[in-house]
């Protein structure tokens, strides 16, 4: 299989980041002048995109309940520059919001503090919101 279908095959059922489809490649045994040939070929048609990638899994996550600090930690993991990933968290609903829903959903308390910590919010939020005091935050 020669190195733009090990490429594209890693696209077939998601948006990657760069560096994934290019550890893909690697470990596919494809030589790194080949894969970087590959990826620029991939980054001109637009079916690599580090920053659609990275607004699709922020999104992905923030859905599912993640903080920013998960959304940073996974965007990053996955090779997305800093400057991305904070534009990218300007996109969303912000944090507070988020945990707010989750709040209402679970009720406030100990046990919901935890989840959110757990979640990657910030303390800052987490205090807030699963006391039942946030409005300071808003």
């Amino acid at each position: 299989m020669d190195a733009q279908e090990v490429a594209l095959r890693s696209l077939r059922a998601r948006d990657r980041s760069v560096q994934e489809v290019e550890a893909r490649l690697a470990a596919a045994g494809v030589a790194e002048q080949e894969r970087m040939q590959v990826i620029e070929s991939l980054r001109r048609t637009g079916l690599l995109d580090d920053r659609r990638f990275a607004e699709g899994r922020a999104s992905s996550l923030a859905a599912r309940g993640a903080g920013d600090a998960l959304i940073r930690h996974e965007l990053a993991a996955a090779g997305i520059a800093e400057e991305i990933v904070e534009d990218v968290l300007e996109t969303l609903e912000p944090e507070l919001e988020r945990a707010r829903a989750i709040v209402v959903r679970r009720g406030p308390g100990a046990r919901t503090a935890r989840y959110l910590t757990g979640k990657g919010f910030s303390g800052d939020v987490v205090g807030a919101v699963a006391t039942g005091v946030d409005d300071e935050l808003g």
